[in-house]
């Protein structure tokens, strides 16, 4: 069942994101009297689970979900269909339209995937508002794992700056570590600052352990207990807050992490802070290591910032979350194609993408990630890469530049070579994504 709803969100987020990205195409063709003759949903080589005609364009549902298209007569595009192009041009073709005309239709689809994702952030905005932990609101400071360690970081260390500048948002502050592809982190630590350099070479470590590197450090309330529970045949209670073991003083929930399954098979003295007494619970610690006791939620420990957005106000904060999201892609290429990181082995295709949906149907974070698959469409295919749209843009430019129009071989040639640059790197994705499955 999580698979299938997983699955679910998958196909409909790319529906959404294929059809509006096609229309994009679309309409300004249409707008230009320039004939569509297809306009499909997935690809159909050999057969399609749907299609109607409807005046002169095919629509159609094809079965291979890897994307949709439109095709245009008298282009030269993914069909590679030459025999058109050896006919006389005809006034409804692409090839007979104004140069402008045609920049503004392969534009279309990357302009109608950068709206989108504005218009999804404003209705998520002015629906769900935001919600986060300022930096200076966390108190204790952090709680890090191993690669944070290794990093120079330490349990207790209260985030000063990355490269520099202010992490007004907690929960960014690992992203922008590793986006910043290297530079230095500078944290409090015993009321004293301390820099903490972060190379390629570390930025490589967070990418392959998948590290989050730290969260929030908390104090330890008990807020249940597992089935079999030592310390609830002990006496602990829910709301029950640890404060030693033994002749330790220990405030927070890291901290008994660390200490308890040092005691293994011995009994431990628990300080507990009961309404106000300190209380001392004699507690046995089996060969697991663990005591049954769960932590309450640590986010009623930080007071965190929401803010409201009515309709105009979303739109500037629209665009905003679009661009920093556009900004942090590009920084995501740019460390993909640094070798010393060794991202590129990280790259995943269809089935990482699912997998980022939620098992369960979740509204809000279906639509924030559709806007950020929308975004990442957009600078995709942007890229001059012949066979995608900024592959058509390029010449076009070239062509309102110069006054003449590449030939017709250099356009299928470079058509071709597009298109197996991009099979190799759909390859690499998809084959990234089938080894990790095993």
């Amino acid at each position: 069942m999580d698979l299938l709803v997983r699955i679910s969100q998958f196909l409909l987020s790319l529906s959404i994101l294929i059809i509006l990205h096609e229309l994009g195409h679309f309409i300004p063709a249409k707008l230009f009297k320039t004939r569509v003759e297809k306009f499909y949903l997935f690809f159909n080589p050999w057969f399609s689970l749907f299609k109607k005609k409807i005046g002169e364009t095919e629509y159609g549902i094809g079965w291979l979900p890897l994307g949709g298209y439109v095709k245009i007569s008298g282009m030269i595009d993914e069909s590679m269909d030459t025999e058109q192009m050896k006919q006389p041009p005809q006034p409804y073709e692409f090839r007979s339209k104004p140069a402008w005309q045609r920049l503004i239709i392969m534009v279309g689809g990357v302009t109608v995937n950068v709206l989108l994702a504005i218009v999804i952030y404003m209705g998520m905005l002015m629906y769900y508002g935001e919600e986060y932990i300022p930096t200076q609101n966390v108190k204790y400071g952090i709680v890090t794992d191993s690669i944070g360690t290794a990093l120079g970081f330490k349990n207790g260390d209260k985030i000063l700056s990355v490269n520099g500048k202010y992490p007004e948002r907690f929960h960014q502050i690992p992203l922008e570590i590793l986006l910043s592809g290297g530079g230095y982190v500078e944290v409090e630590r015993s009321g004293k600052p301390v820099r903490i350099t972060i190379t390629e070479e570390k930025i490589s470590d967070i990418i392959k352990s998948k590290s989050t590197l730290f969260g929030l450090r908390f104090p330890y309330y008990v807020g249940g207990f597992v089935e079999d529970s030592e310390a609830k045949k002990a006496g602990l209670q829910e709301g029950d807050q640890l404060v030693g073991i033994n002749d330790l003083q220990l405030q927070f929930f890291d901290q008994y992490l660390e200490e308890i399954p040092k005691h293994k098979g011995d009994t431990v003295i628990l300080r507990v802070n009961r309404a106000s007494n300190i209380l001392s619970i004699p507690v046995y610690v089996p060969e697991s290591g663990k005591i049954g006791v769960f932590a309450q939620n640590p986010s009623q420990f930080f007071e965190t910032k929401v803010i409201k957005y009515g309709f105009l106000e979303s739109i500037g904060a629209a665009f905003s979350k679009a661009a920093t999201m556009l900004s942090d892609y590009i920084r995501q290429f740019k460390i993909i194609f640094n070798p010393k990181t060794e991202a590129y082995k990280e790259v995943g295709g269809f089935i990482m993408i699912a997998k980022q949906f939620d098992t369960t149907w979740n509204w809000e974070k279906f639509w924030s990630f559709t806007a950020f698959l929308s975004i990442m469409l957009a600078f995709l295919n942007i890229l001059p890469i012949p066979a995608l749209d900024g592959g058509h843009v390029v010449f076009l430019l070239w062509e309102i530049l110069t006054g003449k129009p590449a030939s017709q071989k250099v356009l299928e040639y470079a058509q071709l070579a597009g298109f197996f640059i991009l099979l190799g790197l759909l390859i690499l994705a998809n084959s990234n994504d089938i080894i990790k499955l095993f």
